[in-house]
């Protein structure tokens, strides 16, 4: 048996020993679920029941959606049976490397209700890697001076595989000078040994040619050969010799490249050139030339890049140190990487639940959030928590989970999107932190019921509007969203009759818009209230109400009325009587009109549009009151008439008139009522047939009146007045006959129809117009003023003659037919 067979047992012990040991090492883990499989399985295989071994069962399944919640998808869950499936290729070279153990460790969630398990998979190493040198030559030379026993050492094999399939032997083929051993390196590394056996001997054979095989472990085994060809040379019989076999040092990773880190010293006892050392690194890891730099010449060794201890806490710097002769001594540097604080932590947001409903109870879990920092210790442990935002909070649920809970009532309407920052710090020196956010959207409920724009509405309308036309709207708004901020309109209720609402007003559901149904009238409905309610479509729905308040305006539409003066009870116009000695300013009579209309349209003025007397009368612009403007003068009439235009405020304004009948007299019996004006009206034709006898009746009469005249003024006797009247049935005077009331203070409470003739020197007709006020009326007015006690007509000594008997007749009959056109043209106008 060769030594280096006889250096495999110890391997094959591990082998043995390995599956114990993971027990043990299995029972050290934390509570979670464990499997175990071999790398390069095949994707989908299955590694367990998950489901089962969690206790959930197979219905549960599609509502608690279970899933593997890891940085690489590793492992999958089939959401059918709840088992645990390979989900790529798993290399356990690849993930764990040299390390004994090999372990997956990762999270599975289920929801509803949400719970995280921990699941631990041990990854079996498969002799899946043959052992490979890194040089498939290599040159070596040899003085020939060498004593025998002189070990040479030889690049390693590396075998990725650990355990029984890694690297167990070396083999070296059989040969006459040189023998092989296995030696083991401080990190446990196998590498081997040339060994001379005899003494070389240049001159006889300058050159040998040798095979290296390396074995591993597996079954079955695998191998991987390289070719030593050694070269004789000349004798150079001291070696180098380094001051340690093996140098320590520790080193920050924030050190800066360039950085010493050590300085190495061999000695060789040789003299001169063969003396001359040079330094150089010596089957040594890409990762270590990448990282130091060595000085051949001075063995200084510095760092070429910026070191990582999250990538690497520790490296072996294995150094030769060669002579020209071809001596050479080796040492091993031991370099271990301290950490630094120089990692932030990682905050991983695995599940986000969205929208939230704005009514979610304090506590609701939101979103779940898991942190992770690469540093080791202190420099690993993370705080989490949420900054700046005092509707959230977090809770730690396992391990390094949170859970992003509400802390209070949400308000969509108040704010609707949320971006919670999370902060997550470690407990380094300096802490580092790193933040993430959360854009949450917050769903709407009926929450807000409509709200009107104004406390209540006063709106104004004039009257005579047309119906359908818009009067008011009204608005109210609702700050939920889609149905819930939906409003529609609708009248409650009012101050009008139920049955009559409909036919006033309506509203649009829409809108808001309040119409008119008919045309308003000021006169009728002044004023009205509505009460209007604003319902959203929410469920359940929410509502508000407001008062309307509509005021009908008033417009000109209502002509004034005249009161006073009136109709008599048979339609003939009044009279007012008035003193002859009343002075200016005696309140005659007064005006009284009214007008349905409102405000300035009702407004009246009185004006004065005829005057049978101009300046006689004066007329109250606001008061309608009739006063006398002068004293009554000799040449003025008794009666006068007063044609009085009543208008009011409007625009355009309206009017009316009245026609007022002014008698100056002292007493009632003064004034002869008008009997005429009693009997039935008759047919013209028959009255004016009626007049034609009448007057050849007066004819006949005044003859003899004019006989009788000059019979009498040749006698010289004294004629007294003759005064006829005629007063109105039912007419008195509580003053008696003769004596005439003082109305001196107001106006006459009675009124009169009268027709006075008198003899007078001087006879004077009026003709009086028809007023759509005032019943027509026809008097003949004859001149009142008195005679005196007596009128005296005294002969001047003049012999009554037929001549005057002629003029006297004359006259009588000029008299006669100014009667006759007089009663024929009241006819025509009658």
């Amino acid at each position: 048996m060769t030594p280096g067979a006889g250096r495999c047992r110890p391997a094959r012990w591990l082998q043995v020993l390995l599956p114990f040991l993971m027990s043990l090492f299995r029972g050290a883990l934390p509570d979670q679920i464990r499997y175990s499989v071999p790398e390069e399985l095949a994707k989908n295989s299955v590694v367990g029941s998950l489901a089962k071994d969690l206790g959930l069962g197979v219905r549960d399944l599609p509502s608690r959606k279970l899933r593997v919640s890891a940085e690489k998808a590793y492992f999958t869950v089939n959401p059918e049976s709840g088992d645990l499936l390979v989900g790529d290729r798993i290399d356990r070279e690849q993930i764990c490397g040299k390390q004994p153990l090999c372990v997956l460790d990762f999270d599975t969630v289920a929801e509803n209700p949400l719970n995280i398990f921990h699941v631990a998979v041990i990854v079996h190493d498969i002799n899946d890697n043959a052992p490979l040198f890194k040089q498939s030559k290599t040159d070596l030379k040899i003085g020939e001076s060498t004593q025998p026993g002189t070990a040479f050492p030889l690049d390693p094999a590396l075998d990725s595989d650990i355990g029984p399939n890694s690297l167990q032997r070396y083999h070296l083929d059989d040969n006459e000078y040189f023998d092989l051993a296995e030696k083991q390196t401080p990190d446990g590394r196998k590498y081997p040994e040339l060994i001379l056996k005899h003494s070389l001997d240049r001159e006889t054979h300058n050159f040998h040619q040798l095979v290296l095989t390396a074995v591993d472990g597996g079954d079955p085994p695998k191998s991987g050969t390289t070719q030593i060809r050694i070269q004789v040379t000349d004798a150079n019989d001291n070696p180098p010799v380094f001051s340690q076999d093996v140098y320590r040092v520790t080193l920050r990773e924030d050190v800066p490249p360039g950085f010493s880190v050590l300085r190495v010293t061999a000695t060789d006892q040789d003299e001169g050139v063969n003396a001359e050392i040079a330094y150089s690194f010596y089957h040594v890891d890409e990762q270590v030339e990448h990282f130091f730099s060595l000085d051949k010449r001075t063995g200084d060794i510095t760092t070429k890049d910026d070191l990582d201890f999250e990538t690497a806490n520790s490296y072996t710097l294995n150094i030769e140190a060669k002579d020209p002769g071809d001596l050479a001594a080796h040492c091993s540097v031991q370099v271990e990487i301290l950490d630094e604080n120089d990692c932030a932590p990682e905050v991983i947001v695995t599940s986000v639940f969205t929208p939230l409903p704005e009514d979610s109870p304090p506590g609701t879990v939101i979103a779940l959030i898991k942190t992770r920092d690469r540093d080791s210790g202190e420099n690993g442990e993370v705080h989490c928590r949420v900054l700046e935002n005092t509707k959230f909070m977090l809770r730690s649920s396992s391990k390094n989970y949170y859970k992003l809970v509400t802390d209070s009532v949400l308000d969509r309407e108040e704010i609707p999107e949320y971006n919670v920052t999370i902060t997550a710090t470690d407990r380094g020196k300096p802490p580092l932190s790193s933040s993430i956010s959360v854009t949450l959207h917050i769903s709407d409920v009926n929450d807000n019921a409509p709200v009107f724009h104004q406390v209540s509405y006063v709106v104004h309308v004039p009257e005579n509007n047309p119906p359908g036309a818009s009067i008011a709207q009204v608005s109210a708004s609702d700050p939920d969203l889609g149905p819930n901020g939906q409003v529609s309109y609708s009248i409650v209720a009012s101050d009008l009759e139920p049955g009559s609402l409909s036919s006033y007003v309506s509203v649009s559901a829409q809108s808001g818009v309040v119409f008119a149904q008919r045309a308003f009238d000021h006169e009728q409905l002044r004023a009205f209230e509505l009460t209007l309610q604003a319902r959203d479509q929410g469920s359940p729905a929410l509502g508000a109400h407001v008062s309307l308040r509509v005021l009908v305006g008033d417009r000109n539409d209502n002509a004034p009325r005249v009161l006073y003066p009136a109709l008599g009870p048979d339609g003939s116009a009044l009279f007012d009587t008035v003193p002859r000695a009343a002075e200016p300013g005696y309140l005659v009579t007064k005006v009284v009109a009214v007008d349905a209309d409102a405000g300035h349209n009702a407004w009246l003025s009185y004006h004065v549009l005829q005057a049978s007397e101009p300046g006689l009368f004066s007329l109250g612009l606001r008061t309608g009151e009739v006063r006398t403007a002068r004293a009554l003068g000799d040449r003025d009439a008794a009666r006068h008439r007063l044609l009085v235009a009543v208008r009011d405020g409007g625009q355009p304004p309206l009017s009316a008139t009245a026609t007022l009948h002014l008698i100056f007299a002292d007493s009632l019996q003064e004034i002869q009522p008008d009997l005429g004006e009693h009997l039935a009206p008759s047919n013209p034709q028959e009255e004016l047939q009626f007049y034609l006898v009448v007057a050849l009746a007066l004819i006949s009469v005044l003859f003899l009146l004019a006989v009788i005249l000059a019979i009498a003024l040749r006698l010289r006797r004294s004629a007294s007045p003759v005064a006829w009247g005629c007063f109105q049935p039912g007419l008195s005077s509580k003053s008696g006959p003769g004596v005439l009331p003082n109305y001196s203070e107001g106006t006459l409470p009675f009124s009169y129809n009268l027709c006075v003739a008198s003899q007078s020197a001087k006879t004077e007709f009026n003709f009086l117009s028809v007023t759509p006020e005032v019943a027509p009326s026809q008097d003949l007015l004859c001149d009142n003023a008195s005679l005196g006690p007596s009128t005296h007509y005294e002969d001047a000594g003049v012999p009554f003659t037929s001549d005057t008997i002629l003029k006297v007749s004359l006259n009588l009959i000029h008299l006669f037919l100014l009667l006759l056109f007089y009663f024929f043209c009241k006819d025509i106008i009658e």
